[in-house]
């Protein structure tokens, strides 16, 4: 017995895991760079509606949740479906040395963008060292 192979259902499985699926999205992208003494992180989440978006921080885990549903209209019949729906997810594990209590937000052209200030503890600081009074003493044996 021959079995017929499709040479690109392989190719559709590993894009499926890396794109997502519309039953399972895929992980949402993510940049982040340091800029002075602020970290910036960088979610895209084209087409998301704003307040669908969810960003919490508990024990330095930071997770930020979205939804992007289909709009679907009385008569319309859709033709092609392939850009992912439904709720995407991610978390981060932040350091120690982040302020996560100053965290900001702001959502732009389908970017979501966070700003974490480091922790002024976790700041390098310049110790400042006394003069004794007494000046050198001879030891004597």
């Amino acid at each position: 017995m021959l079995m017929r192979t499709e040479p690109f259902r392989d190719i559709d499985r590993l894009f499926e895991q890396l794109a997502g699926t519309t039953s399972r999205p895929a992980v949402m992208h993510v940049d982040a760079e340091r800029d002075g003494d602020d970290f910036y992180v960088y979610f895209d989440l084209p087409g998301v509606d704003p307040d669908s978006i969810d960003v919490t921080v508990e024990r330095n885990v930071l997770q930020v949740r979205a939804e992007r549903r289909r709009q679907a209209r009385d008569g319309v019949e859709a033709v092609i479906s392939e850009r992912p729906m439904g709720v995407f997810s991610r978390q981060l594990f932040l350091g120690d040395t982040l302020d996560a209590g100053k965290l900001e937000a702001t959502y732009d052209n389908g970017v979501l963008t966070l700003r974490l200030p480091v922790s002024d503890r976790a700041k390098p600081r310049r110790i400042a060292i006394g003069r004794g009074d007494t000046g050198r003493r001879q030891i004597k044996s």
